[in-house]
């Protein structure tokens, strides 16, 4: 039973257990997919039903991860599928237990209002919105938003985390940003601004059949 309802895998040269980060960015990516799209649906279309399925796949996925065993959730074996190819990269499990724990919140709040009450609000809206910034910066920037909660509640120093961001260190060059690259940075801000407001309406036209007769699209 002790190897069933486990949280984190014991690895040689860890002093506490371990997840692999890797697999973990894949499973959020996954998710971030899944909730995306059906949104879309939402937006688009008005369609609340393929968030229902989302929502009852996020939960009870992590309702896997955080109270039976991690090894167990379908989108983190589905992850390891995926990237089992690749070095593992080996994060502490008990501040990803804590960020999973809010996720396990946020989609039993989520649950709640859309399954069982079968209403939305802009509690709802919110709480998706924090789920796709969460899901987004795990699977994009390997940033566990969630874990950065974890020393308000414990005292414990967090350890083994992604990129090592947790120790203290000077930067490489490499990694240093430039006065000139910020320059850089502003004037593209300001480029985009400046398309925006130049092209505005341009880019409002319909397009028209690249091979179709324009007159005929314009009479449509």
């Amino acid at each position: 039973m002790k190897k069933i309802i486990k949280f984190g895998e014991d690895v040689e040269g860890y002093d506490i257990p371990v997840l692999n980060e890797r697999e973990i960015r894949a499973a959020a990516g996954i998710l971030f997919l899944a909730t995306f799209t059906s949104l879309m649906f939402i937006l688009f279309k008005g369609n609340f039903v393929p968030i229902k399925y989302v929502i009852v796949l996020f939960f009870s996925d992590f309702m896997i991860r955080v109270f039976i065993n991690p090894r167990f959730s379908p989108t983190l074996i589905l992850a390891r599928l995926i990237v089992q190819n690749q070095t593992p990269e080996y994060v502490g499990a008990p501040q990803k237990k804590f960020a999973w724990i809010i996720g396990v919140v946020l989609s039993a709040i989520m649950f709640y209002f859309f399954v069982i009450v079968n209403a939305y609000s802009p509690i709802t809206g919110i709480i998706c919105l924090i789920c796709l910034i969460f899901l987004f910066f795990e699977s994009v920037f390997g940033i566990c938003l969630g874990c950065k909660f974890y020393p308000l509640f414990f005292k414990d120093k967090v350890q083994y985390c992604p990129g090592e961001v947790c120790d203290v260190k000077q930067k490489q060059d490499i990694q240093k940003t430039s006065i000139s690259q910020f320059i850089i940075l502003l004037a593209f801000i300001a480029f985009v601004y400046l398309t925006v407001y130049l092209m505005h309406a341009r880019f409002n036209e319909k397009p028209h059949a690249l091979f179709g007769n324009k007159n005929t699209e314009q009479i449509k």
